[in-house]
This record gives C-alpha cells, sequence and structure tokens, in this order.
C-alpha cells in the first residue's frame, strides 16, 4: 500500500513551457487526460488578489512548469483546465482553485483534493502534501525553495524542480488514495466536501460581511457595529479595486477604533493614533462621510454583536464527552478526528445549532447521529480497558 517511489524514475519528461508554442503543443497532450495534477505557485504579500507566478501541471505521462509571466495569455490551458471530463487533482486545494476561478471567473470542475480525501483514510489532520508523499510513497521532498520568491525571473533549475515536484507525486498518490477510499467503500463521502470547492459562493468575498472576521469587536455596541460594517466593506472594495492587501489601506485595529470614536470631521480624524497622515490625507473624507452615513441609517437595520457561546460549566462538560467520543469514532473508521468534527462545532452542537457538518452526510452516519441520542439522554458512555463504550440509557424507549 505504501510502497516506494524511485524518485529519478518519474522525472523524464519534465517540460518548462514559456513560449506560446509550447503551450499548444502541451494544450494537445493534455486534452485526453482522464485527469490532471494541479499546483500554483503565487504571491500575495503586496496585493489584494494572488498573483500567480507558476501553474504546475502532471498527467501519468508528462510533467510540466508554466510561466505565466512569460505568456500573454493562459486561455488555452484554461480550456483544456475547465474541460468537466477531466478531472483536476490538487491538494489543499482553495487557495489554487481561487486563482482559477479569478482568471475564469467560475469554479473548475470537477476537482479532487487529496487533502481531504486522505483525512478519511487516518494520515492525519489537515495532512501536508510532503508529510503525505512521506507517508505513502516514501520520498522526502525538499524544502529548500518554500519561501522563494515566485515572481524572480529567471527561476533555477532547482526552482523548476521543486515546482514540478509538488504534482509528480500528486499524479501517483491520486489513483493510489482513489483505490483505498474505494476499498473502504468511502469515495461517496467526498461528493459533499468537493462540491462546496466547486461552489462560486465558496471563492466569492461578501464585502457586507467582512467585518465579523475583525478581532477585538466585543465591547463595541450595535451603532458602532454598524459603522464598522459600512467601513470593512468600504475597505474591502477600495483593496480590490487598487489590488493592495487590506492592511495597506487601514489595518483592523484603525477600523475599530474608528467604530468606537466615530470622529465627524478632519480635524477629530487628525487626532486619531491609529492613522498615518498620508492615510488621514487620502481617504479622510471618504472616512468621515462613511461614517456620518452609517450613523443615520435606522437602528433596526444595525448588526446585532457577534453570536457567542457562553456554555455552562455542565455544556462544557458534555463538549470533552462529545470531543471523546469523535476521537474514539475516528480511531474505529481510521479517519481523522477534525475530518468528523471541531470542537467549535460540537460547542455550537450542545448550545442547540443543528447546522453542523457532524450532522450531514457520511459525517452523521460515523458520529453525528449517535452524538444526538447522547444530547437526547438516550445513550451514556462508560469507560472499558479498550476504550469508549456506548449503553442505552432506555430514556428513548417508547
Amino acid at each position: 500500500m505504501r510502497a516506494p517511489v524511485e524518485k529519478d524514475s518519474v522525472n523524464k519528461d519534465d517540460l518548462y513551457i514559456d513560449t506560446p508554442q509550447a503551450l499548444t503543443s502541451l494544450c494537445a497532450r493534455l486534452q485526453d487526460a482522464e485527469w490532471i495534477a494541479l499546483d500554483t505557485e503565487f504571491i500575495r504579500e503586496r496585493t489584494y488578489y494572488p498573483r500567480l507566478c507558476l501553474l504546475q501541471i502532471a498527467t501519468p505521462k508528462l510533467v510540466a512548469c508554466i510561466d505565466p509571466l512569460a505568456l500573454d495569455s493562459l486561455s488555452p490551458l484554461l480550456d483544456v483546465i475547465y474541460d468537466t471530463r477531466i478531472v483536476k487533482v490538487l491538494h489543499a486545494a482553495h487557495q489554487d482553485l481561487e486563482i482559477l476561478y479569478q482568471l475564469r471567473g467560475e469554479p473548475a470542475r470537477p476537482v479532487f483534493d487529496t487533502q481531504i480525501a486522505s483525512s478519511l483514510l487516518g494520515f492525519g489532520e489537515q495532512v501536508g502534501y510532503a508529510n503525505l508523499v512521506q507517508q505513502m510513497l516514501s520520498v522526502a521532498l525538499s524544502k529548500t525553495h518554500t519561501r522563494s520568491d515566485w515572481s524572480e525571473r529567471p527561476l533555477d533549475a532547482e526552482q523548476i524542480h521543486y515546482a514540478a515536484d509538488d504534482v509528480r507525486y500528486l499524479g501517483v498518490i491520486y489513483p493510489r488514495l482513489q483505490t483505498m477510499l474505494a476499498d473502504k467503500g468511502r469515495l461517496d463521502w467526498l461528493t459533499d466536501d468537493f462540491e462546496r470547492l466547486q461552489r462560486a459562493d465558496t471563492f466569492e468575498i461578501d464585502a457586507v460581511q467582512v467585518w465579523r472576521r475583525i478581532g477585538g469587536i466585543q465591547k463595541l455596541s450595535s451603532g458602532q457595529l454598524n459603522v464598522l460594517r459600512a467601513l470593512a466593506a468600504w475597505r474591502e472594495r477600495e483593496a480590490a479595486h487598487r489590488d493592495k492587501p487590506r492592511k495597506w489601506i487601514l489595518p483592523d485595529p484603525a477600523l475599530v477604533d474608528l467604530s468606537r470614536q466615530t470622529p465627524r470631521d478632519q480635524t477629530a480624524l487628525a487626532r486619531m493614533r491609529g492613522l498615518q497622515p498620508h492615510q488621514v490625507q487620502r481617504y479622510g473624507a471618504t472616512l468621515i462621510d462613511t461614517i456620518a452615513h452609517a450613523l443615520q441609517e435606522p437602528e433596526a437595520t444595525w448588526p446585532g454583536p457577534p453570536a457567542r457561546l457562553d456554555l455552562t460549566p455542565a455544556q462544557d462538560a458534555m463538549v470533552d464527552v462529545l470531543m471523546a467520543l469523535v476521537r474514539a469514532q475516528a480511531a474505529q473508521f481510521e479517519v481523522s478526528p477534525a475530518a468528523l468534527s471541531t470542537r467549535n462545532a460540537l460547542e455550537r452542537l450542545v448550545a442547540g445549532d443543528t447546522d453542523v457538518p457532524v450532522l450531514q452526510g457520511w459525517r452523521a452516519r460515523l458520529a453525528g447521529r449517535t452524538l444526538q441520542k447522547m444530547l437526547a439522554g438516550e445513550l451514556g458512555v462508560c469507560f472499558a480497558p479498550d476504550g469508549l463504550k456506548l449503553e442505552e440509557t432506555g430514556s428513548g424507549a417508547a
């Protein structure tokens, strides 16, 4: 199951694509593929949108690194990638799929995420690509270029080899994972998780809701939260328009201070310690106008404070029991506990929220229904030398 792979044996057909002619030739070779392994190298430290610097592709017959900085258009390649007859195989796919979504304006489908798939086979919680390659193929990947600036040209041979390895072994792992999942009858378990990776709303940001991600807002009033919502939405649109990181426009603490103090003029704005003079000069009028407009909105439209889970000691103890049961079920079925449920989701469940992943699909079959019976008092837990044991309490009997 985990036979080692000879590193040099899959190294013979690497391509570096940096001309339109080479891209056309590559696309012709990819058109009949049943699946392609994909990865990207990008930077986003200085931009709002990730900047694609390299795109790697593998099939059973080839490994190629495509240089988007040397090409005027990736359209021929995107036509292949967006062919719905071809499965796109990625590891920890979200960021790579986000880049494709920005390039094409629609999600790529169908997809297969080897990180999600491996979590159903006991390879660990959110296992990294290099770790999975080591576990499955006994190949140790280099970490030398983990922090490379992929926008710099020319790329040297070691960088290209490092990037190619990110799909070279992905193409070896994919069919093995498929076989292992099929042997356990778990291929269909992946349907819901992969479907989420193929929805547009997975990659679209709702500017009106981004305020909820900002920390340090627990003590803001409802009116101040309304100001924060307006300011965060403005910053999101400004960052996207200028293609700059959010914090380069205004950092989170500055937004919170503005929402708390609600300055009404340039003088009050200039006195705020969290704002730089150039920010006041550039955005001052817009900030004041945004704050004033938010304060004038009807109180009925103001957001309430973020939901807080203030569990009682008894509820907190119940979460501990449920978490232990999740771990026991995960061990029994050889899946990652985090693939079944996070502790936060169990806290929500104990608080009465039924819209949690563990109550849906295969997770419900493995653990969710048992958790619900326990919460209803129909099951109890006892401890035995070989682990947790469940006992019917009789309270659920007719």
